[in-house]
């Protein structure tokens, strides 16, 4: 159940992010360049103009859709694949879940985690990195995401952290809206992904370095 909530939620971010893409002027210049490119040099052909542009835009979506589930299937592989050995045994980290009953029976319907690290810029203090943030669709606007995110930071305080950072993706809009919402500041962009960069290119995304200090 939290794998099927995890990977829904991150692939929910593929049409936004596909059209966060299609918006950057970049892009908006690249496909006029394809439809006017290829209607000329084909003697007027609208035809081929709209297969020529229509390409280019199926490869940026293949892009934003590669971009996710190449991230999906390696978080699977790793922290995912043993919650309990990764988040669980270790003072510093944890794991939550969500539960609520519906339908006489109790379902999972959100999810977050904190793994704590040595802050290099301090003497010898450690802080708290927010990961896995998931609600599912079912419960959205419920509130449910600031309740999951004040549990990780109760945490965080009972440890000890000096702060609680993550770092979410430029098209979650509504996560980085929440974020700030929630007292978080943006500390820094970057275009470091695990990802290739050609394909960050094609995606125009950014990693949002965010942060609380509690």
């Amino acid at each position: 159940a939290v794998e099927t909530i995890f990977r829904d939620g991150l692939m929910e971010h593929i049409n936004p992010a596909f059209m966060y893409a299609m918006t950057r002027p970049l892009h908006i210049t690249v496909s006029l360049f394809f439809y006017i490119g290829a209607y000329v040099m084909s003697g007027q052909s609208v035809v081929l103009a709209l297969v020529s542009g229509g390409a280019w835009i199926g490869f940026v979506y293949f892009c934003c859709y590669e971009f996710y589930a190449s991230y999906i299937q390696e978080r699977l592989n790793t922290d995912m694949q043993d919650i309990p050995g990764y988040y669980l045994s270790n003072p510093d980290n944890c794991f939550w879940v969500a539960e609520a009953e519906m339908d006489g029976r109790p379902q999972i319907l959100g999810m977050v985690a904190v793994v704590g690290k040595n802050d290099p810029g301090s003497e010898g203090e450690k802080y708290g990195e927010l990961y896995r943030m998931t609600v599912s669709s079912t419960c959205r606007r419920s509130g449910l995401g600031s309740r999951l995110a004040k549990t990780a930071e109760d945490f965080c305080k009972e440890r000890r952290f000096s702060k609680i950072q993550l770092s979410t993706t430029s098209p979650q809009k509504a996560g980085v809206a929440l974020y700030f919402r929630l007292g978080f500041k943006l500390i820094l962009v970057c275009t470091q992904f695990e990802s290739p960069k050609w394909m960050i290119w094609m995606t125009r995304a950014t990693i949002l370095i965010m942060e609380k200090n509690i």
